[in-house]
């Protein structure tokens, strides 16, 4: 009988002969050996891990996680249409020679750029989909051996870690009392991230020169603006955002801040600071806050060669002030009947359902051709994933912001439709969203009947 192994990771039962493993069953079978590997030798360097990269069902895996990751084609134009004409195993093949022989040099970054909340572009880096494959090959060899390492209080970019754990921790630490709040934001983060230093953190677990060279090149790899190409070999700082591989990195680095907060010797660990990072936004929460904490962030920071921005980091009491996080807000709100206590009012931020607002009103400003089921789907992925993120009961509070979206909807609706055609329907009456609710829709007063959290 085939001895069953448990994955630590998804809780599944693989089967003990390999043969009769899925790819992402072998890629995850081997992450577990390395996690305990890593996990009970904390100071174990792994010297031979190149040739795991370059492993047939690795590469598999990786085209395989790649394109349900979707993405534009990078500086070459080649898509996944276009590799799956020519043939996968035949370019795959073609990755794991590169690999083997040492010929494999990654292409051009190229440079997006899509708009933020304030107007301003954020900077985006498209690799080519053959690097974001060797990329997410070098990612799930490694990773596992870092997650071994990261701190409980960092969520972002982690297996079976969501900002819905950060914001419960939050919350969790809010109720007992930590309401001094240290709301930090990072200015540019990605984008300065001193090579040198990430890799001292990098041989801390890693010997290979190959596995290290690999990630040198990636960071390395020229940027393609427009016209202009810049960074290359002399560039010195930075990870672009949108390679695979940037965010395990990005997590990493901050690991140095990470264990230094977390320590029991430190000036935070005396003063019983809690630290909740997701990527590059984090919290402190004390009972008090002195100004030695802070002036100790900001001294490790500039160590690490990052910087505070200062416009948009702030210390609040939060019991008398709300703040944002992840798109939530956090306020401490009298309750509306007599009686009962107040509690931990946490709900959509404002911005968050201004950009909903608007993503669904440019959404139907281009779309009056295209039949109503078609409609309703795309709105619907649109709206549920909205609602699925901020529904969190014994933890969030969205009736309100239900109830107005409602509304909103109701009108964007009936005024899309109402365009859309002078002929005479029912769905151009001022009821015209009950009438798509109907007709398969979201009812998002559904979300509304969720009583407030029970918290003191």
């Amino acid at each position: 009988m085939n001895r069953l192994v448990t994955n630590l990771q998804t809780g599944r039962k693989l089967s003990g002969s390999p043969r009769k493993r899925t790819d992402d069953e072998r890629v995850r079978h081997f992450q577990r050996k390395l996690y305990r590997k890593a996990k009970q030798e904390q100071g174990f360097k792994f010297y031979i891990l190149h040739d795991k990269v370059r492993l047939p069902y690795f590469l598999r895996e990786s085209y395989r996680r790649v394109k349900r990751n979707g993405g534009a084609p990078g500086v070459d134009g080649v898509d996944f249409q276009a590799i799956e004409k020519q043939g996968v195993d035949k370019f795959l093949n073609q990755i794991q020679q590169e690999l083997e022989q040492g010929k494999y040099r990654p292409q051009a970054v190229l440079r997006k750029y899509i708009p933020k909340a304030n107007g301003k572009l954020r900077p985006l880096g498209i690799p080519t989909i053959k690097d974001r494959i060797v990329q997410m090959s070098l990612k799930m060899v490694i990773e596992p051996i870092f997650e071994a390492d990261f701190e409980e209080f960092s969520y972002g970019f982690r297996p079976k870690r969501s900002a819905k754990d950060a914001i419960k921790e939050i919350k969790y630490h809010l109720i007992g009392g930590k309401t001094q709040i240290f709301d930090a934001d990072l200015s540019s983060y990605f984008d300065t991230i001193p090579h040198n230093k990430l890799m001292i953190a990098l041989k801390e677990r890693i010997a290979d020169r190959n596995i290290l060279r690999l990630i040198k090149q990636f960071l390395k790899a020229p940027i393609k603006d427009g016209k202009r190409i810049t960074g290359g070999k002399r560039n010195k700082k930075g990870t672009p955002q949108g390679g695979v591989i940037s965010p395990l990195l990005a997590n990493i680095y901050l690991n140095l801040l990470d264990r230094i907060v977390a320590s029991s010797n430190s000036i935070f660990g005396k003063a019983n600071v809690k630290m909740i990072r997701y990527a590059d936004d984090f919290v402190l929460m004390a009972k008090w806050m002195s100004p030695a904490i802070l002036c100790k962030l900001e001294e490790l920071l500039e160590r690490m060669e990052l910087s505070i921005n200062w416009d948009k980091s702030r210390i609040v009491k939060a019991r008398e002030e709300s703040f944002d996080f992840l798109g939530l807000t956090f306020r401490y709100d009298r309750p509306r009947v007599k009686g009962r206590k107040s509690y931990w009012n946490i709900k959509p931020s404002e911005k968050s359902e201004k950009r909903l607002r608007a993503n669904i009103r440019e959404y139907l400003a281009v779309r009056r051709h295209l039949p109503t089921s078609l409609i309703i789907k795309d709105l619907n992925q649109m709206i549920g994933g909205w609602l699925n993120y901020f529904r969190m009961p014994g933890t969030s509070y969205i009736k309100q912001s239900c109830f107005e979206l409602g509304e909103y909807l109701n009108w964007r609706t009936y005024k899309h439709f109402k365009r859309k055609s002078q002929r005479p329907c029912k769905r151009y009456r001022r009821a015209t969203y009950r009438q798509l609710i109907r007709e398969g829709m979201i009812d998002v007063r559904a979300y509304a009947y969720q009583s407030p959290p029970s918290n003191a």
